[in-house]
């Protein structure tokens, strides 16, 4: 199992290192053995990052980084949009897990981000009302999803801007070529 409390830079370095082995893997690679289940029962959870992403089931974060069980502290809403609930969940694997870093993960093809160019009713409207407050008047499907998980990572880092060593960031994960780019 993972050491709690590493930086940063190494929660990154591990989720980059993961998605590489992600590319060239037919099944996922991280470690969900019997033993691993027990001493998560029995430790607890140490997850290295934060991951907040859409609920599309096409983005898998455990496979997309190689994490095995208690490696990521996975937050999944359509549109990885951010209200109370998420920043709490954040805020809980900050303070009481040791989490340092947090990445918002959005993607290409997002259904959540299509549909906030239409008028919707119901409670999807709450998720496009935010997302259209992220993308104005963007068009381009890539940079709307990516202007998304930005207003997402500035939504988190003005909200809990007081968690001390807190590394919020965002990526895109490209859904036709399995690529996550923190670099955007």
């Amino acid at each position: 199992m993972k050491e709690q409390h590493i930086s940063s830079d190494e929660a990154l370095k591990r989720l980059k290192e993961g998605n590489s082995l992600y590319l060239d893997s037919k099944t996922g690679t991280g470690d969900i053995s019997s033993e691993i289940r027990l001493a998560t029962s029995v430790n607890g959870q140490k997850p290295y990052a934060v991951i907040v992403t859409c609920s599309d089931s096409r983005v898998i974060p455990e496979y997309i980084f190689s994490a095995g069980i208690g490696e990521l502290f996975v937050i999944r809403v359509a549109g990885n949009v951010i209200d109370n609930h998420q920043l709490g969940s954040i805020e809980y694997a900050a303070e009481h897990l040791g989490c340092k870093l947090v990445v918002v993960l959005g993607h290409t093809q997002c259904g959540a981000v299509g549909a906030a160019s239409k008028q919707n009713g119901g409670y999807v409207g709450f998720i496009c009302d935010e997302i259209r407050r992220a993308i104005g008047e963007e068009t381009d499907a890539v940079k709307a999803s990516i202007l998304n998980a930005k207003h997402s990572v500035s939504k988190i880092e003005k909200l809990l801007a007081k968690t001390d060593g807190l590394v919020i960031a965002p990526a895109i994960y490209r859904t036709e070529s399995g690529i996550v780019d923190f670099d955007i």
